[in-house]
Parts: structure tokens; sequence; C-alpha cells
């Protein structure tokens, strides 16, 4: 049986879903957050209040930066807040990042992650005082060829990381296009560390292809095929658990009501939850219904009809 890991999405896997989640679908070994970032030098407040509600679950940060005075900037900033363990995202494919040299746009840059990965070997260092960091990547293939992981292989091989998440895409396929297992394989049979597989998973034979294909994986990394179904690691481990819509149901109730608390007024929160069931599996008149209604009850008369 393999750890299922939260994958990190923008807009969706914020603190009060992935609290509300933890407390309905069971089963998840670790959930990551969005990427911290910086804006204008600093780093955005909105992340760092993400990173400071209640966590009563295994939550490692993740980080996106395209040069290693980014990574000092952001690493402070978290392990400030306590955290030992950091993930850095060398992975996004949506151009505003790679365009920056940001995500999976940093990965044709050897020495700039060269330097990345020094100044991680320095900060996992054990001293007298206190332990040392733990610090793992969530990459692709590459940016625009798997050449690109292969050339950086290497280098990987002798940092000091806990784990290496690989999405077996390029970062200008975005989530379009195959799976590339034969580049993944090169990858696997190659990588040091422990090696988790993320990338199209949105069911139990997807997750049982993987586990019987890759026998010496550390673990699976889910992030769409979770937001459709919030009990899919539940169901991998044989655990109980509601149904899918039930789950997503409870989810919502506590994620709405968490808007409720926080934001000012009925259209900024209906802006908010709306894409909540952008991945779920619903009937096609219910989920036009929601797309359309224009007020936050039409929006909860709309939702109460899947109960």
């Amino acid at each position: 049986m393999l750890p299922i890991h939260f994958a990190p999405l923008q807009g969706f896997t914020e603190s009060a879903y992935r609290l509300a989640h933890s407390k309905f679908a069971p089963g998840i070994h670790t959930y990551y957050t969005p990427f911290l970032r910086l804006e204008k030098g600093e780093v955005r407040a909105k992340d760092l209040r993400d990173l400071e509600a209640d966590h009563p679950y295994h939550l490692i940060p993740q980080i996106i930066v395209r040069d290693v005075d980014e990574f000092n900037t952001l690493t402070k900033a978290v392990t400030d807040l306590g955290f030992k363990e950091i993930d850095i995202n060398m992975g996004c494919p949506y151009p505003m990042q790679t365009k920056s040299g940001r995500g999976s746009g940093i990965l044709p840059h050897v020495e700039k992650v060269r330097e990345i990965l020094g100044a991680v070997s320095q900060l996992s260092q054990a001293d007298s005082t206190s332990e040392g960091l733990k610090f793992s990547i969530k990459m692709r293939l590459g940016l625009e060829s798997p050449d690109e992981s292969m050339h950086l292989l290497p280098l990987l091989n002798e940092a000091s990381l806990a784990h290496i998440t690989l999405h077996p895409r390029v970062g200008i396929q975005q989530y379009k296009g195959a799976l590339n297992f034969e580049a993944f394989d090169t990858f696997y049979q190659e990588c040091k560390h422990p090696l988790i597989f993320n990338g199209g998973i949105t069911d139990l034979k997807e997750i049982q292809y993987i586990e019987t294909r890759y026998p010496k994986l550390a673990g699976i990394m889910i992030g769409r095929g979770l937001l459709a179904n919030p009990v899919l690691a539940a169901q991998y481990a044989g655990l109980p658990c509601r149904t899918a819509i039930e789950t997503l149901l409870k989810i919502h109730a506590d994620v709405a009501a968490d808007y409720a608390r926080r934001l000012q007024g009925n259209a900024q929160i209906l802006d908010k939850i709306r894409p909540f069931w952008t991945y779920a599996d619903l009937p096609k008149k219910i989920r036009k219904k929601i797309e359309k209604s224009k007020t936050l009850k039409e929006y909860m008369d709309s939702v109460n009809e899947l109960a």
C-alpha cells in the first residue's frame, strides 16, 4: 500500500479545503500547500495566512522560485513559522510562471538549479543545536524536452532531498497530451531518491496500475482526481468512507462556512465557492444551474439538489 499525497492546486486546496478534507476523507499521508511566491520582493501575505491556519494533518509548504535568492527568502519565511519540511515547485506549467523562469521554467537552467540545490544541501545539514530542514522537489520531465530532467538527474542524485515527485509530462503540455511513461521509466531507474508518481490519476485502477508498474515507488500524488473523488485515497486503503458526492457535500459545507466568516458580501462568497465543483462528476442539469446561478441563494439551492 503506497502513501497517497494530496497535490497542491491553486485556488482549490487552501487551508479551509484541506481541513475539511482531512475531517471527512481519511487516507491522505501528506497535504501540500499551493506554492508560496514573492510579489515585488515580498512573500505574499495571503500565502503566509494559509500556512498559519490550523492543520491537524501532515502539511508540507511548497515554494516556487527562479533563483537562489528567492529560495532563501521564501525558505526563511516558511521556517520562521516553524516548518521543517519544504517542497520546491519545479513543475508548474503555466506560462505566467514558466516565462519568469519559475516552475518547470527553471528546468532548462542547470546552473540556477545547481545553486538552489547547493543551498538545500547546506540547510539540510543537522548541527549541534537543531535538526536540519528536509527539502523535496516536485517537477516535470522538463519545460520542452524530457532530456532536461535527465541532464539534472546527476545533480538531483547528489542533493540532500527527502524525495522527488515527478509528473511525466513537459511543461509546455500543461495538462494535455499523453503521459510519457518511457521517460518516467528511465528517471525511475536512475533516481537515487525516493520517487513519487504524479499525473493523471483519477481512479483505483490507475493507482493499482502505477503501483504494479513501479514497485519501488515511495508514493503517489493525486490532485484533480481527489477533487473529483475526495475519498479515492480512502477507497484505495480500504477505509470506511461515504460516497464521493456525500463527501463533497460535507467538505463544501465546511468550506462555504469558512468563506462566509472571512469574506464580505454574498457576491464575493459566490465567486470564491463556485469553482469548488470544477472537477466533480455532476449531473449536467445541476452543473449548469450551479454555473449560471447569479445569487448565492440560487447557487445553494442548486447545490442542495445534489443531496
